[in-house]
């Protein structure tokens, strides 16, 4: 796996996603680009059209996250957190109710209950193992009806139906050994972010339902130390 360097704008995006100041002055961003191979002009640029998109805003002089990357982060958080609570072999299960919707309502609920770590056993049926803290917003949603339930069928075999476990876990192995062997700052922070975007595709499934050797406790821990080092270079040290 080849993995291309960050452009600017998508550098100082990741900074600001990854390193978790509570924001971050025009000139650190500036020298942080550099240290990344950017050029100094090019970093403005990226800011001033990050902004201009709505994914950045300043604040005293400072850039902070736009809403649509905060929430991001905190999707990234989560993956990248312990969020999981003891599992007791229950399941989240989500149904749509209301038929005849336009197709970008149905396309938006999609991508919601997908940010929950929901899959689709079938078109309007939504479930995953009940095992995460974060609270289940998604009930709000008139057009849902929602419960918890088991399964009668075998939940290892639901699990690797809904998600391709396998799939993903020997894409996390290969990322994980390609971070380690990665140091030349531009080409490192392109790989941690193929790092963390696949992090916030785990299903985050209780380990009773994973494959053998699951990648995720390693990525985490290798994010982790990317993570330092990110707020090492934003602090200038």
């Amino acid at each position: 796996m080849v993995l291309a360097p960050l452009p600017a704008r998508s550098v100082v995006l990741s900074l600001l996603l990854g390193s978790h100041p509570d924001r971050m002055a025009a000139a650190d961003l500036v020298r942080a680009g550099e240290h990344f191979g950017i050029p100094a002009s090019t970093t403005r640029v990226a800011l001033t059209r990050a902004v201009a998109a709505g994914d950045l805003h300043r604040d005293a002089g400072d850039y902070l996250l736009g809403e649509r990357l905060a929430a991001r982060q905190r999707r990234q958080d989560e993956a990248v957190l312990d969020a999981e609570t003891p599992w007791d072999g229950g399941w989240e299960l989500a149904v749509v109710v209301v038929a005849g919707r336009p197709g970008p309502e149905r396309a938006a609920l999609r991508e919601r209950l997908a940010s929950y770590r929901l899959a689709e056993l079938r078109e309007g049926v939504w479930t995953r193992p009940a095992n995460l803290r974060r609270p289940r917003s998604y009930a709000d949603d008139a057009v849902l009806s929602t419960f918890t339930a088991t399964p009668d069928e075998d939940p290892v075999a639901l699990a690797a139906g809904l998600w391709d476990l396998r799939a993903w876990a020997a894409s996390g192995r290969q990322l994980v050994d390609l971070l380690a062997v990665t140091t030349d700052p531009a080409p490192r922070l392109a790989v941690a972010a193929q790092v963390v975007r696949h992090l916030a595709s785990d299903p985050l499934l209780p380990a009773a339902l994973l494959p053998r050797d699951w990648p995720a406790a390693a990525m985490r821990a290798a994010y982790a130390d990317y993570q330092a080092e990110l707020r090492a270079l934003a602090i200038g040290r």
